[in-house]
């Protein structure tokens, strides 16, 4: 049997009060400032790490591709 609490949420299914709008968005303003935004050499190592990644995984889809092409064209041309 499921817990009711879990269902209803911790406050036991009481509506919440809505935030107003200045108040989210000093909210927003206040989480965005905890950011920590990567520096121009990480940015550049993380988009050459991202490239390899994504050219090796091109070239064995595509070896894979190949591969399995010419197996189906041996097994049904006979």
């Amino acid at each position: 049997m499921p817990d009711s609490k879990a269902i209803r949420g911790a406050r036991g299914g009481a509506a919440r009060k809505r935030t107003s709008i200045p108040t989210f968005y000093r909210q927003v303003v206040a989480e965005l400032r905890k950011v920590v935004y990567p520096t121009q050499e990480q940015l550049i190592t993380y988009f050459i790490v991202v490239m390899v990644f994504v050219i090796a995984m091109m070239a064995l889809v595509s070896a894979l591709d190949l591969a399995f092409g010419k197996l189906v064209f041996k097994v049904f041309a006979g």
